[in-house]
């Protein structure tokens, strides 16, 4: 084990002892993700989705981070993604359960058994809600985040190379992204086989969670596609 390592250790132990044996660090946690959502999940994402990519570094060659590899618009960028992904979630969860309530005629019982306790119905609201999001919101998502990617690594890894040029979109998307594996792996393998279960898992949660778990899945699925590789 590397220096590096048992400092990252101390750090992950530090942060969760902070929140068991602090008194009200657990409530402060739950009253300001309630009051200050959005901003919230830009730094729970800015600092976990961030660490995925380290983690994921890690595992492929040895270190968490080499020159390039571009801390701080990471973590920009996952922070901003971050509060897309919470306001996708709550669109999401509203719309899926008003097409489930009106336009699958159940009249009330999606919002009925979504807002009770654990139950097959709960699961299934859930359910459905992670299929439609990851369908029609995480391709658009995962390809905007492979672009930022690609412009963070072609323009020095620095917040100033960062804003220095802008994103080609078009032209990413047609001549630098691997689409044999954008699609044949990333939306028609993890998708299905990981996202699905994973944020039905997410919406089963209580709400002031529910954000912090979908943070905590990027670093999962970094060291997943890591192992991969």
């Amino acid at each position: 084990m590397k220096k590096a390592d048992i400092i990252t250790l101390i750090i992950v132990a530090a942060v969760i002892c902070g929140f068991a044996f602090i008194p009200g660090a657990w409530e402060w946690f739950n009253t300001t993700t309630k009051n200050h959502g959005l901003l919230m999940s830009f730094f729970k994402f800015a600092i976990l989705g961030t660490f995925g990519e380290m983690l994921a570094l890690r595992i492929r060659e040895g270190l968490y981070i080499k020159k390039g590899f571009g801390l701080l618009p990471k973590m920009l960028i996952w922070g901003v993604l971050g509060v897309v992904i919470a306001s996708a979630m709550t669109i999401f969860k509203t719309g899926t359960i008003a097409l489930l309530d009106g336009g699958f005629h159940l009249d009330g019982k999606a919002v009925s058994w979504f807002s009770g306790g654990l139950s097959w119905g709960k699961f299934l609201v859930a359910l459905c809600i992670s299929v439609l999001m990851n369908t029609l919101f995480a391709p658009v998502f995962m390809t905007f985040h492979k672009i930022t990617d690609i412009h963070i690594a072609e323009t020095g890894g620095t917040l100033k190379g960062f804003f220095s040029q802008p994103l080609r979109i078009r032209e990413t998307i047609s001549k630098k992204i691997n689409w044999d594996i954008q699609y044949g792996f990333v939306f028609a393998k993890t998708i299905p086989l990981f996202w699905y279960p994973a944020h039905t898992i997410t919406f089963l949660l209580p709400p002031t969670l529910q954000v912090l778990f979908a943070a905590f899945l990027g670093v999962a699925l970094g060291v997943i596609l890591s192992i991969k590789k």
